[in-house]
């Protein structure tokens, strides 16, 4: 299991607006933690690419990653994971759409290349 992995995964039960079901995910965590932690780190995957498009999210094409659909990473729907809920591994992201992946999450998570006078 490597960072930029595209598995489908169980996201149930779940509250209110967070992403359910049986659906796939992207794997964000750090190859280390991915090694040896019973956990990992996702970000969720929709086909539903009519959603309000927002700067967290990353649009991919079904062709390139097994996908059903084209469909949108979204980045604000970030979840940590026992690796017992990962299925089937379908893909790994490009070099290309995983920096557009790492753009969208450092907005997610408010993270700055910050100089040091600043």
């Amino acid at each position: 299991m490597k960072r930029g992995d595209i598995f489908y995964a169980d996201l149930s039960p779940v509250v209110g607006s967070e992403q359910g079901g049986v659906r796939p995910v992207i794997i964000i965590q750090n190859d280390i933690g991915n090694r040896y932690s019973p956990t990992v780190i996702v970000a969720a995957i929709t086909s539903q690419i009519n959603k309000a498009k927002l700067p967290t999210h990353v649009e991919i094409s079904s062709e390139e990653y097994g996908l059903n659909k084209d469909s949108v990473v979204l980045l604000e729907q970030i979840r940590t994971l026992d690796k017992r809920r990962l299925k089937e591994k379908i893909g790994h992201m490009t070099k290309d759409d995983m920096e557009k992946v790492d753009t969208s999450l450092m907005l997610s998570l408010d993270l700055k290349h910050k100089n040091k006078n600043n």
